[in-house]
């Protein structure tokens, strides 16, 4: 094992020895469990934890480390190190906060490819793919769609499935596969290159784990009995983790998402919806609200079956969603100024009634 078989790049050693961290270990984060580690180099597993200045200096969550994320490490005993440095990502990929209003969670950090995964029974939903899909152009990581579970409908049955995605989606590969077949595992297995990082997204019970078995010929990940009533896998895993494939590749797999709230980037939807987007353009009035107005450029689309009324309908529930996140997240920066401004104040007030 050596640093590149986990995604080490010359790009990472320069920022290294520019930063003069070239005292200190380098390694991946596998696993995270509320602040403590688990991180990989070519030396082994270590368990890890934050130095408390690291910490502390921490403005959100964000600074922290997330699964994917390299740092910089030093040992301390037998398979223990603490962690002094958190490396620039290449790519971001999160979700907003559930329950929390203006916060984002980190999903997956230094990510080259996600696999979007979802089956072609009960959990089928194109709304879904493209808040998927926007979540990965908002991180400029490629998408690439795996739609599971093909044994369980008829060739007539995946057929439409395949027109419905295409239909809506451009520009974006979609790989059909069964893991009790096998049938589309060599298309995946052939995109999985030694040194390159790769996140599955997708609900619970589609199917994420088996498919990491399969693609690596072992039984790494633990896996849940189909359930009859509900025509799907049981949930099973419940921690995010970064897993080396001996055949090249790096995995990195996620508990099953019910909410997946995107956040303020604008650019994730314009790429995702880019004909509505270059239509919009096109309108008569500047302050076109595309709902109703005569000459409404997108409005004639979806006349004439240019443009998937459905996916119309998404982008403005997205556009609004993403909209709110970013009034929210406003709202929260500047409380968290007031009350830094506030525990300021206390602090003089304290330290001057000291002299």
């Amino acid at each position: 094992m050596i640093l590149e078989n986990l995604g080490y790049t010359a790009e990472l050693e320069h920022y290294r020895t520019e930063h003069n961290l070239s005292g200190f270990g380098v390694a991946r984060v596998i696993t995270e469990h509320k602040e403590r580690y688990v991180v990989k180099n070519e030396a082994g597993d270590f368990e890890a934890e934050l130095i408390g200045n690291l910490r502390f200096t921490a403005q959100d969550r964000g600074d922290l480390p997330a699964v994917g994320d390299w740092v910089a490490i030093s040992e301390y005993d037998i398979n223990k190190a603490l962690i002094h440095h958190v490396f620039p990502r290449s790519s971001t990929i999160e979700r907003q906060a559930v329950g929390k209003h203006g916060q984002t969670q980190i999903i997956a950090t230094n990510i080259d490819v996600c696999f979007i995964v979802q089956a072609v029974n009960r959990d089928f939903n194109s709304n879904r793919l493209e808040r998927y899909l926007t979540i990965c152009n908002a991180s400029k990581v490629t998408p690439i769609i795996i739609l599971t579970k093909i044994d369980l409908i008829t060739e007539s049955e995946l057929e439409q499935v395949l027109q419905s995605v295409s239909e809506r989606i451009t520009n974006v590969e979609i790989i059909a596969i069964s893991n009790e077949t096998s049938d589309g595992l060599e298309n995946i297995k052939s995109h999985i290159k030694a040194g390159k990082t790769y996140c599955l997204l997708g609900s619970s019970g589609v199917g994420k784990s088996t498919l990491i078995n399969s693609i690596s010929e072992k039984e790494i990940m633990k896996t849940g009995a189909i359930s009859e009533s509900i025509d799907r896998g049981k949930h099973v895993t419940t921690h995010r983790e970064l897993i080396v494939l001996e055949n090249g590749g790096i995995i990195i797999d996620n508990p099953g998402m019910r909410e997946v709230g995107i956040t303020d980037s604008t650019d994730g939807l314009n790429t995702t919806f880019e004909a509505i987007v270059e239509l919009a353009t096109e309108c008569r009035f500047s302050d076109c609200t595309h709902i109703h107005e005569k000459g409404c450029a997108i409005l004639e689309a979806i006349e004439l079956g240019e443009i998937d009324e459905g996916s119309y309908d998404n982008y403005i529930r997205l556009e609004r969603e993403q909209q709110f996140f970013e009034s929210s997240a406003q709202d929260k920066k500047k409380k968290d100024k007031n009350l830094g401004k506030l525990i300021k104040s206390a602090k003089n007030i304290k330290r001057h009634n000291k002299y």
